[in-house]
């Protein structure tokens, strides 16, 4: 009995030195898990081309259209966006320098050059599917700005200025995609729609017709605060 003892515990001696079949509990660490919410701030710039159409009248040669003009458009945006789920809402503002307006018209001495400097701002909500790091969303909202002014040089009349700003709205829809936790870029479409305004020179008779209608396509890149 004392032998078959011995033999038993010299054999459990041995079998705790020999191996385990069952690997040890792999360590894991969860990845942080991306999420849209937050306050940004960032800028932007593209292309725009004006897409609505503005009337000279002249009591001495009547109606005269004018030409559209396309150009640079750039500037800078901020907001804040809330994810929940797969889903994400915000709203965002941005500011604009925009080179698009009317090449203008002349008719006889008279010459109405356009301007195709200008700006607008809007004021929008922002509402889209995550895919992860990725983000399709649908925008719309109010508009503003001085696009499109017109001024007319009249040798007879005098010279008309068309500087104001008009109201309107905004449509659009674009692409983000965050390359870092704090660094997103987007590719994004604007349509902008700004009432049409009536201007009249100090005199009453030159008047500018303005139907600042006009779309953007932009990039930008915007900065994530935490």
């Amino acid at each position: 009995a004392a032998t078959a003892a011995l033999a038993l515990t010299s054999l459990s001696a041995h079998a705790a030195d020999l191996p385990s079949r069952y690997s040890p509990a792999a360590s894991y660490n969860a990845l942080p898990v991306f999420t849209w919410t937050g306050f940004y701030a960032g800028l932007n710039a593209g292309y725009g081309w004006n897409m609505g159409d503005s009337r000279f009248y002249d009591p001495a040669f009547g109606s005269i259209p004018g030409r559209r003009h396309g150009g640079f458009v750039g500037g800078a945006q901020g907001g804040y966006n809330y994810q929940f789920g797969m889903f994400v809402a915000g709203v965002e503002t941005d500011l604009q320098y925009a080179a698009v307006g009317n090449k203008g018209a002349s008719y006889g001495t008279t010459y109405y050059p356009g301007d195709s400097d200008g700006f607008f701002g809007t004021i929008r909500a922002r509402a889209g599917v995550a895919f992860d790091r990725a983000l399709v969303y649908g925008t719309g909202g109010f508009a503003y700005g001085d696009v499109g002014g017109n001024r007319g040089v009249d040798p007879v009349l005098g010279h008309h200025s068309g500087d104001e700003i008009n109201w309107g709205w905004t449509i659009g829809g674009g692409v983000e995609y965050a390359i870092t936790n704090n660094f997103t870029a987007k590719v994004e479409g604007l349509y902008v729609d700004l009432d049409t305004k009536d201007n009249y020179d100090r005199g009453g008779h030159v008047s500018v017709d303005r139907d600042a209608e006009f779309g953007v396509l932009r990039a930008g890149v915007n900065y994530k605060f935490n």
